[in-house]
């Protein structure tokens, strides 16, 4: 079991997170900090041997960036994932040169909490379970797997390769257009349920770039557009 510290000022924030942990089989919350001391103190504390650090920027008029060369500097381990509505480059970039496994910016979905954390999992076994590695596994380690067409055939329970096919070839013909849920079903005559979940997880396979566009009322709308990079793997999905 990984131990994780959340350190958020926002309350109601740091309980949709402690949730969320909750959720992801291998992870336990052993405290909340919602300042740097007190994220200082836990941190020292050996009784909570802390794995896991995820990290807001905005603490209380403090910067929780701050946190990083502290935590390098003292010899920890703890890894860090932040947490945060800074979309800036130069927080991108400080976050990134200290070391930062991912970075989520809120708000954010479960899906993709969900990989930070298993994602983080996976490489942090690989590295505990092998003594000596071959370039390959330095590779995956560093890079992650690169998406591939076969990976249609490993779907998610209650995704099918005909329907992914049918969304994929309609997203391929719009591919610099940026679109809903709605606009998706509606153009394809599919419910938008079932929509939904292909785009969850053409975002996660990193397909797709997900927007969140919040209007004065009702709730936000998720926009999707495709990432130029990965369109030679639409097409691949198309066929």
């Amino acid at each position: 079991m990984f131990n994780v510290l959340i350190v958020e000022d926002d309350a109601m924030v740091a309980e949709l997170n402690r949730c969320y942990i909750a959720q992801v089989s291998g992870f336990q919350c052993v405290g909340t900090a919602s300042t740097r001391r007190e994220a200082g103190a836990m941190m020292n504390d050996p009784a909570l041997a802390i794995d896991l650090i995820l990290l807001d920027v905005w603490l209380r008029q403090e910067n929780g960036l701050d946190l990083l060369p502290l935590l390098r500097a003292s010899g920890r381990t703890a890894d860090v994932i932040m947490i945060s509505s800074a979309a800036d480059a130069a927080t991108i970039h400080h976050s990134l040169h200290y070391g930062v496994v991912d970075y989520l910016i809120k708000p954010f979905q479960f899906p993709r909490f969900e990989e930070a954390l298993t994602s983080w999992k996976t490489k942090k076994m690989q590295l505990q379970g092998q003594k000596q590695y071959a370039q390959a596994d330095i590779d995956r380690l560093l890079h992650g797997d690169t998406p591939q067409a076969a990976d249609i055939q490993r779907l998610p329970k209650g995704l099918t390769p005909p329907t992914l096919r049918t969304l994929c070839q309609w997203i391929d013909a719009h591919a610099d257009l940026e679109f809903s849920t709605e606009d998706l079903s509606n153009a394809v005559g599919i419910s938008r349920v079932s929509c939904r979940k292909y785009l969850i997880w053409l975002a996660q396979i990193n397909v797709l770039f997900t927007r969140i566009q919040y209007g004065t009322t009702g709730r936000p709308v998720y926009r999707y557009r495709l990432l130029t990079e990965q369109h030679a793997l639409l097409k691949q999905l198309c066929q």
